[in-house]
Protein backbone atom coordinates (compact mmCIF):
# COMPACT_ATOMS: atom_id res chain seq x y z
CA UNK A 1 0.00 0.00 0.00
CA UNK A 2 1.46 3.36 -1.04
CA UNK A 3 1.75 6.43 1.14
CA UNK A 4 0.33 9.72 -0.11
CA UNK A 5 1.64 13.04 1.21
CA UNK A 6 -0.38 16.25 1.09
CA UNK A 7 1.81 19.33 1.42
CA UNK A 8 -0.06 22.57 2.13
CA UNK A 9 1.37 26.08 2.69
CA UNK A 10 0.08 27.68 5.88
CA UNK A 11 -1.97 30.83 5.23
CA UNK A 12 -0.34 31.01 1.82
CA UNK A 13 -1.06 34.57 0.66
CA UNK A 14 -0.07 36.02 4.02
CA UNK A 15 3.01 33.80 4.25
CA UNK A 16 4.14 34.88 0.77
CA UNK A 17 3.83 38.55 1.80
CA UNK A 18 5.83 37.94 4.99
CA UNK A 19 8.79 36.49 3.07
CA UNK A 20 9.63 39.92 1.68
CA UNK A 21 8.27 41.98 4.57
CA UNK A 22 9.44 40.38 7.84
CA UNK A 23 7.83 43.22 9.81
CA UNK A 24 4.52 41.46 9.19
CA UNK A 25 5.60 38.43 11.26
CA UNK A 26 3.40 38.15 14.34
CA UNK A 27 1.14 40.96 13.07
CA UNK A 28 -2.54 40.34 12.22
CA UNK A 29 -2.69 40.47 8.41
CA UNK A 30 -5.49 40.04 5.88
CA UNK A 31 -5.28 39.90 2.09
CA UNK A 32 -8.27 41.39 0.29
CA UNK A 33 -10.09 40.38 -2.88
CA UNK A 34 -10.28 42.40 -6.08
CA UNK A 35 -10.99 46.08 -5.43
CA UNK A 36 -10.01 45.53 -1.79
CA UNK A 37 -13.50 44.21 -1.15
CA UNK A 38 -13.48 41.09 1.05
CA UNK A 39 -11.05 39.06 3.12
CA UNK A 40 -9.60 36.16 1.07
CA UNK A 41 -6.68 35.25 3.34
CA UNK A 42 -6.07 35.59 7.08
CA UNK A 43 -3.04 35.20 9.30
CA UNK A 44 -3.31 33.03 12.40
CA UNK A 45 -3.58 36.22 14.47
CA UNK A 46 -6.65 37.33 12.49
CA UNK A 47 -8.25 33.90 12.72
CA UNK A 48 -7.87 34.15 16.50
CA UNK A 49 -10.03 37.30 16.34
CA UNK A 50 -12.82 35.20 14.73
CA UNK A 51 -12.74 37.15 11.47
CA UNK A 52 -14.55 34.95 8.92
CA UNK A 53 -13.34 34.33 5.39
CA UNK A 54 -15.14 36.56 2.90
CA UNK A 55 -15.92 39.30 5.43
CA UNK A 56 -16.23 42.72 3.71
CA UNK A 57 -13.29 44.93 4.65
CA UNK A 58 -15.45 47.97 5.40
CA UNK A 59 -17.08 46.02 8.24
CA UNK A 60 -13.69 45.39 9.85
CA UNK A 61 -12.40 48.97 10.03
CA UNK A 62 -13.13 49.38 13.76
CA UNK A 63 -11.69 45.96 14.61
CA UNK A 64 -8.65 46.72 12.46
CA UNK A 65 -7.95 49.95 14.35
CA UNK A 66 -8.37 48.21 17.70
CA UNK A 67 -6.05 45.29 16.94
CA UNK A 68 -3.74 46.82 14.33
CA UNK A 69 -4.85 44.59 11.45
CA UNK A 70 -2.82 45.22 8.30
CA UNK A 71 -4.81 44.91 5.05
CA UNK A 72 -3.02 44.16 1.77
CA UNK A 73 -4.36 44.14 -1.77
CA UNK A 74 -4.08 40.83 -3.63
CA UNK A 75 -0.76 40.37 -5.42
CA UNK A 76 -1.51 37.39 -7.65
CA UNK A 77 1.73 37.63 -9.64
CA UNK A 78 3.71 37.21 -6.42
CA UNK A 79 1.55 34.33 -5.18
CA UNK A 80 1.78 32.46 -8.49
CA UNK A 81 5.56 32.77 -8.57
CA UNK A 82 5.94 31.67 -4.95
CA UNK A 83 3.66 28.72 -5.66
CA UNK A 84 5.83 27.67 -8.60
CA UNK A 85 8.88 27.76 -6.34
CA UNK A 86 7.23 25.53 -3.75
CA UNK A 87 6.05 23.02 -6.37
CA UNK A 88 9.51 22.94 -7.96
CA UNK A 89 11.11 22.04 -4.62
CA UNK A 90 8.54 19.28 -4.07
CA UNK A 91 9.43 17.61 -7.38
CA UNK A 92 12.73 16.54 -5.80
CA UNK A 93 10.87 14.30 -3.34
CA UNK A 94 8.71 12.23 -5.71
CA UNK A 95 8.43 11.56 -9.45
CA UNK A 96 4.63 11.57 -9.07
CA UNK A 97 3.15 14.91 -8.07
CA UNK A 98 -0.34 16.33 -8.37
CA UNK A 99 -0.52 20.10 -7.98
CA UNK A 100 -3.97 20.32 -6.47
CA UNK A 101 -4.17 24.09 -5.96
CA UNK A 102 -1.93 27.13 -5.72
CA UNK A 103 -0.81 26.10 -2.23
CA UNK A 104 -1.41 22.32 -2.13
CA UNK A 105 0.29 19.35 -3.72
CA UNK A 106 -0.06 15.59 -3.43
CA UNK A 107 3.07 13.39 -3.59
CA UNK A 108 3.18 9.63 -4.06
CA UNK A 109 5.85 8.40 -1.64
CA UNK A 110 5.75 4.77 -2.82
CA UNK A 111 9.24 3.42 -3.49
CA UNK A 112 10.95 6.57 -2.23
CA UNK A 113 13.98 5.99 0.03
CA UNK A 114 13.93 6.78 3.73
CA UNK A 115 11.22 7.05 6.35
CA UNK A 116 8.17 9.00 5.05
CA UNK A 117 7.77 10.91 8.33
CA UNK A 118 11.39 12.04 8.26
CA UNK A 119 11.04 12.93 4.58
CA UNK A 120 8.04 15.09 5.47
CA UNK A 121 10.15 16.92 8.06
CA UNK A 122 12.84 17.44 5.44
CA UNK A 123 10.20 18.87 3.08
CA UNK A 124 9.12 21.37 5.72
CA UNK A 125 12.71 22.41 6.46
CA UNK A 126 13.75 22.76 2.82
CA UNK A 127 10.73 24.79 1.70
CA UNK A 128 11.07 27.08 4.71
CA UNK A 129 14.78 27.60 3.99
CA UNK A 130 14.70 27.79 0.19
CA UNK A 131 11.34 29.53 -0.40
CA UNK A 132 10.61 31.10 2.99
CA UNK A 133 7.06 29.89 3.60
CA UNK A 134 5.86 27.42 6.27
CA UNK A 135 4.14 24.18 5.23
CA UNK A 136 2.44 21.28 6.97
CA UNK A 137 2.48 17.70 5.70
CA UNK A 138 -0.14 14.98 6.11
CA UNK A 139 0.60 11.36 5.21
CA UNK A 140 -1.85 8.50 4.75
CA UNK A 141 -2.81 5.65 2.44
CA UNK A 142 -5.40 7.68 0.47
CA UNK A 143 -5.78 11.26 -0.74
CA UNK A 144 -8.83 11.92 1.47
CA UNK A 145 -7.03 10.66 4.57
CA UNK A 146 -3.90 12.63 3.63
CA UNK A 147 -6.01 15.80 3.55
CA UNK A 148 -7.31 14.98 7.03
CA UNK A 149 -3.80 14.20 8.26
CA UNK A 150 -2.70 17.60 6.98
CA UNK A 151 -5.57 19.19 8.91
CA UNK A 152 -4.34 17.41 12.04
CA UNK A 153 -0.79 18.64 11.39
CA UNK A 154 -2.01 22.24 11.11
CA UNK A 155 -4.18 22.05 14.23
CA UNK A 156 -1.58 20.20 16.31
CA UNK A 157 -3.86 17.20 16.80
CA UNK A 158 -1.01 14.74 16.30
CA UNK A 159 2.09 16.47 17.55
CA UNK A 160 3.53 19.94 17.26
CA UNK A 161 6.07 19.60 14.41
CA UNK A 162 3.70 20.22 11.48
CA UNK A 163 3.73 16.58 10.33
CA UNK A 164 1.01 13.96 10.83
CA UNK A 165 1.41 10.40 9.55
CA UNK A 166 -1.68 8.22 9.92
CA UNK A 167 0.36 5.25 8.70
CA UNK A 168 2.39 5.16 11.92
CA UNK A 169 -0.64 5.30 14.23
CA UNK A 170 -2.56 2.45 15.77
CA UNK A 171 -6.24 1.96 14.85
CA UNK A 172 -7.17 3.15 18.34
CA UNK A 173 -5.18 6.36 17.93
CA UNK A 174 -6.78 7.06 14.54
CA UNK A 175 -10.26 6.37 15.94
CA UNK A 176 -9.58 8.88 18.71
CA UNK A 177 -8.45 11.58 16.28
CA UNK A 178 -11.29 11.04 13.79
CA UNK A 179 -13.77 11.20 16.68
CA UNK A 180 -12.59 14.75 17.37
CA UNK A 181 -12.84 16.06 13.80
CA UNK A 182 -16.12 17.43 12.46
CA UNK A 183 -17.31 16.08 9.10
CA UNK A 184 -17.08 19.51 7.49
CA UNK A 185 -13.29 19.00 7.45
CA UNK A 186 -13.59 16.01 5.10
CA UNK A 187 -12.49 16.72 1.54
CA UNK A 188 -15.61 17.18 -0.61
CA UNK A 189 -18.09 17.73 2.24
CA UNK A 190 -19.58 21.15 1.50
CA UNK A 191 -22.00 23.24 3.55
CA UNK A 192 -25.22 21.65 2.28
CA UNK A 193 -23.91 18.11 2.50
CA UNK A 194 -22.59 18.83 5.98
CA UNK A 195 -26.04 20.00 7.07
CA UNK A 196 -27.71 16.90 5.61
CA UNK A 197 -25.28 14.53 7.30
CA UNK A 198 -25.59 16.39 10.60
CA UNK A 199 -29.38 16.13 10.45
CA UNK A 200 -28.96 12.38 9.96
CA UNK A 201 -26.90 12.06 13.14
CA UNK A 202 -23.45 11.95 11.53
CA UNK A 203 -21.29 14.58 13.21
CA UNK A 204 -17.72 13.29 13.27
CA UNK A 205 -15.39 11.81 10.67
CA UNK A 206 -15.33 8.52 12.55
CA UNK A 207 -19.13 8.29 12.44
CA UNK A 208 -19.06 8.94 8.68
CA UNK A 209 -16.33 6.36 8.11
CA UNK A 210 -18.20 3.69 10.04
CA UNK A 211 -21.67 4.37 8.61
CA UNK A 212 -23.37 1.88 6.28
CA UNK A 213 -21.82 2.73 2.92
CA UNK A 214 -24.70 1.27 0.89
CA UNK A 215 -27.19 3.58 2.63
CA UNK A 216 -24.95 6.58 2.02
CA UNK A 217 -24.60 5.67 -1.66
CA UNK A 218 -28.35 5.26 -2.14
CA UNK A 219 -28.98 8.75 -0.74
CA UNK A 220 -25.91 10.74 -1.78
CA UNK A 221 -24.49 8.84 -4.75
CA UNK A 222 -21.25 7.19 -5.74
CA UNK A 223 -19.06 10.19 -4.84
CA UNK A 224 -20.03 9.81 -1.19
CA UNK A 225 -19.28 6.10 -1.36
CA UNK A 226 -15.79 6.85 -2.66
CA UNK A 227 -15.24 9.34 0.15
CA UNK A 228 -16.20 6.79 2.80
CA UNK A 229 -14.07 4.08 1.23
CA UNK A 230 -11.13 6.48 1.15
CA UNK A 231 -11.68 7.17 4.86
CA UNK A 232 -11.45 3.41 5.36
CA UNK A 233 -8.08 3.31 3.62
CA UNK A 234 -9.28 2.05 0.23
CA UNK A 235 -7.75 4.23 -2.49
CA UNK A 236 -10.42 5.40 -4.96
CA UNK A 237 -8.79 8.61 -6.20
CA UNK A 238 -5.63 8.36 -8.29
CA UNK A 239 -3.02 11.08 -8.47
CA UNK A 240 -3.41 13.28 -11.55
CA UNK A 241 0.11 13.77 -12.93
CA UNK A 242 -1.02 16.24 -15.59
CA UNK A 243 -3.93 18.57 -14.92
CA UNK A 244 -6.65 18.22 -17.58
CA UNK A 245 -7.19 21.15 -19.90
CA UNK A 246 -9.86 23.56 -18.72
CA UNK A 247 -13.20 23.29 -20.50
CA UNK A 248 -14.07 26.91 -19.72
CA UNK A 249 -11.77 29.89 -19.27
CA UNK A 250 -13.14 32.97 -17.51
CA UNK A 251 -11.49 36.36 -17.18
CA UNK A 252 -13.30 39.11 -15.29
CA UNK A 253 -12.69 41.88 -12.78
CA UNK A 254 -14.69 44.44 -10.87
CA UNK A 255 -13.87 48.00 -11.87
CA UNK A 256 -12.15 50.45 -9.53
CA UNK A 257 -14.98 52.90 -10.21
CA UNK A 258 -18.28 52.94 -12.08
CA UNK A 259 -17.91 52.84 -15.87
CA UNK A 260 -20.54 54.24 -18.23
CA UNK A 261 -18.54 54.90 -21.40
CA UNK A 262 -18.58 52.25 -24.16
CA UNK A 263 -14.96 52.95 -25.11
CA UNK A 264 -13.76 52.17 -21.59
CA UNK A 265 -15.84 48.99 -21.54
CA UNK A 266 -14.20 48.00 -24.83
CA UNK A 267 -10.77 48.47 -23.26
CA UNK A 268 -11.72 46.35 -20.25
CA UNK A 269 -13.19 43.55 -22.37
CA UNK A 270 -10.14 43.65 -24.66
CA UNK A 271 -7.80 43.36 -21.69
CA UNK A 272 -9.75 40.44 -20.22
CA UNK A 273 -9.87 38.62 -23.55
CA UNK A 274 -6.11 39.02 -23.94
CA UNK A 275 -5.64 37.19 -20.63
CA UNK A 276 -8.16 34.49 -21.49
CA UNK A 277 -6.62 33.87 -24.92
CA UNK A 278 -3.16 33.59 -23.41
CA UNK A 279 -4.43 30.93 -20.98
CA UNK A 280 -6.09 29.15 -23.90
CA UNK A 281 -2.82 29.01 -25.85
CA UNK A 282 -0.90 27.94 -22.76
CA UNK A 283 -2.91 24.72 -22.63
CA UNK A 284 -2.63 24.35 -26.43
CA UNK A 285 -6.37 24.63 -27.00
CA UNK A 286 -8.82 26.49 -29.22
CA UNK A 287 -12.33 27.80 -28.48
CA UNK A 288 -15.45 27.71 -30.61
CA UNK A 289 -17.55 30.25 -28.67
CA UNK A 290 -17.06 33.30 -26.46
CA UNK A 291 -19.35 34.90 -23.89
CA UNK A 292 -19.26 38.55 -22.80
CA UNK A 293 -21.23 40.14 -19.98
CA UNK A 294 -21.73 43.41 -18.10
CA UNK A 295 -22.93 43.90 -14.54
CA UNK A 296 -24.28 46.82 -12.56
CA UNK A 297 -24.07 47.02 -8.77
CA UNK A 298 -27.07 45.02 -7.54
CA UNK A 299 -26.10 45.81 -3.94
CA UNK A 300 -26.72 49.52 -4.51
CA UNK A 301 -30.33 50.31 -3.58
CA UNK A 302 -32.13 52.65 -5.92
CA UNK A 303 -29.54 52.11 -8.67
CA UNK A 304 -30.94 51.22 -12.13
CA UNK A 305 -30.03 47.60 -12.81
CA UNK A 306 -28.97 46.00 -16.08
CA UNK A 307 -26.70 42.95 -16.26
CA UNK A 308 -26.77 41.50 -19.79
CA UNK A 309 -24.67 38.81 -21.44
CA UNK A 310 -24.27 37.28 -24.89
CA UNK A 311 -22.64 34.18 -26.37
CA UNK A 312 -21.00 34.64 -29.76
CA UNK A 313 -20.24 31.60 -31.95
CA UNK A 314 -16.93 31.83 -33.79
CA UNK A 315 -16.54 31.05 -37.48
CA UNK A 316 -13.90 28.45 -36.62
CA UNK A 317 -12.15 27.26 -33.44
CA UNK A 318 -9.26 29.60 -32.67
CA UNK A 319 -6.87 30.84 -30.00
CA UNK A 320 -5.95 34.02 -31.87
CA UNK A 321 -6.59 36.94 -29.53
CA UNK A 322 -7.74 39.20 -32.36
CA UNK A 323 -10.37 36.80 -33.67
CA UNK A 324 -11.68 36.16 -30.16
CA UNK A 325 -11.71 39.87 -29.43
CA UNK A 326 -13.61 40.66 -32.63
CA UNK A 327 -16.32 38.26 -31.48
CA UNK A 328 -16.74 39.58 -27.93
CA UNK A 329 -16.62 43.22 -29.00
CA UNK A 330 -19.43 42.50 -31.44
CA UNK A 331 -21.35 40.97 -28.55
CA UNK A 332 -20.53 43.93 -26.29
CA UNK A 333 -21.95 46.38 -28.82
CA UNK A 334 -25.15 44.33 -28.96
CA UNK A 335 -25.72 44.26 -25.20
CA UNK A 336 -24.44 47.70 -24.20
CA UNK A 337 -26.98 50.32 -23.12
CA UNK A 338 -26.16 53.84 -22.06
CA UNK A 339 -27.51 55.36 -18.86
CA UNK A 340 -26.26 52.56 -16.58
CA UNK A 341 -23.28 52.54 -14.25
CA UNK A 342 -21.40 49.30 -14.75
CA UNK A 343 -19.25 47.86 -11.95
CA UNK A 344 -17.98 44.68 -13.64
CA UNK A 345 -17.40 43.04 -17.01
CA UNK A 346 -16.04 39.69 -18.10
CA UNK A 347 -15.50 37.17 -20.85
CA UNK A 348 -15.69 33.37 -20.98
CA UNK A 349 -14.32 30.96 -23.57
CA UNK A 350 -16.12 27.65 -24.06
CA UNK A 351 -16.46 24.72 -26.47
CA UNK A 352 -12.74 24.25 -25.91
CA UNK A 353 -10.83 21.51 -27.75
CA UNK A 354 -7.17 20.57 -28.38
CA UNK A 355 -5.56 22.86 -30.94
CA UNK A 356 -4.45 19.93 -33.11
CA UNK A 357 -7.99 18.58 -33.53
CA UNK A 358 -10.24 20.85 -35.56
CA UNK A 359 -13.42 19.92 -37.39
CA UNK A 360 -13.19 21.16 -40.94
CA UNK A 361 -15.83 23.42 -42.49
CA UNK A 362 -16.27 23.55 -46.25
CA UNK A 363 -17.72 27.08 -46.14
CA UNK A 364 -15.45 28.61 -43.49
CA UNK A 365 -12.36 30.67 -44.17
CA UNK A 366 -9.04 28.89 -44.33
CA UNK A 367 -7.43 28.03 -40.97
CA UNK A 368 -5.17 30.58 -39.35
CA UNK A 369 -1.95 30.98 -41.29
CA UNK A 370 1.24 29.78 -39.60
CA UNK A 371 2.68 33.29 -39.41
CA UNK A 372 -0.40 34.42 -37.45
CA UNK A 373 0.03 31.60 -34.93
CA UNK A 374 3.71 32.47 -34.65
CA UNK A 375 2.77 36.08 -33.89
CA UNK A 376 0.66 34.99 -30.92
CA UNK A 377 3.44 32.70 -29.68
CA UNK A 378 5.97 35.51 -29.96
CA UNK A 379 3.77 37.89 -27.96
CA UNK A 380 3.30 35.24 -25.25
CA UNK A 381 7.03 34.52 -25.07
CA UNK A 382 7.96 38.21 -24.78
CA UNK A 383 5.36 38.82 -22.06
CA UNK A 384 6.53 35.74 -20.17
CA UNK A 385 10.15 36.89 -20.30
CA UNK A 386 9.74 40.65 -19.89
CA UNK A 387 6.58 40.87 -17.78
CA UNK A 388 2.85 40.59 -18.29
CA UNK A 389 1.43 43.29 -20.54
CA UNK A 390 4.72 44.46 -22.07
CA UNK A 391 3.17 43.70 -25.47
CA UNK A 392 -0.58 44.09 -25.83
CA UNK A 393 -3.23 45.06 -28.32
CA UNK A 394 -3.90 48.77 -28.79
CA UNK A 395 -7.54 48.07 -27.93
CA UNK A 396 -6.49 47.26 -24.34
CA UNK A 397 -5.98 50.98 -23.80
CA UNK A 398 -3.18 52.91 -22.10
CA UNK A 399 -4.76 54.87 -19.24
CA UNK A 400 -7.09 52.09 -18.03
CA UNK A 401 -8.70 54.25 -15.35
CA UNK A 402 -11.28 51.50 -14.86
CA UNK A 403 -8.71 49.15 -13.33
CA UNK A 404 -9.59 47.70 -9.92
CA UNK A 405 -8.31 49.30 -6.73
CA UNK A 406 -4.98 47.92 -5.50
CA UNK A 407 -3.84 50.71 -3.23
CA UNK A 408 -2.25 48.38 -0.67
CA UNK A 409 -0.58 45.91 -3.03
CA UNK A 410 2.98 44.90 -2.29
CA UNK A 411 5.67 45.18 -4.99
CA UNK A 412 6.24 42.47 -7.61
CA UNK A 413 9.33 41.30 -5.74
CA UNK A 414 9.99 38.25 -7.90
CA UNK A 415 8.65 39.13 -11.35
CA UNK A 416 9.71 42.72 -12.05
CA UNK A 417 13.29 44.02 -12.04
CA UNK A 418 12.30 47.51 -10.92
CA UNK A 419 10.58 46.12 -7.82
CA UNK A 420 13.21 43.72 -6.51
CA UNK A 421 13.50 43.64 -2.73
CA UNK A 422 16.33 45.82 -1.42
CA UNK A 423 18.46 44.78 1.57
CA UNK A 424 19.39 47.74 3.75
Amino acid sequence: MSTIALVDVNNFYVSAERVFNPKLEGVPVVVLSNNDGCVVARSAEVKALDVPMGEPWFKLKDLARKHGIVALSSNYALYADMSNRVMTVLRDFSPRQEVYSIDESFLDMEGMPGDPTQTARTIRFRIRKWVGVPVCVGLASTKTLAKLANHCAKKGLAGADGVCNFETMTPTEIDDILSRIEIREVWGIGRKLNEQLQSGGIHTVRQLRDFDVSRLRSRFGVVMERTVRELRGQSCLDLVDVSPAKQQIISSRSFGRYVTDLEELEQAVSSYMSRAAEKLRRQNSVAQSAFVYLQTNHHKEGEPQYSPGMTVSLRRPTNDTRELLEAVLAGLHRIYKGGFRYIKAGVMLSEIAPAGIRQGDLFADQPTAPNISNLMKTIDQINLKMGNGVLKLASDGIEQGWQMKTGNRSPAYTTRWSELAVAI
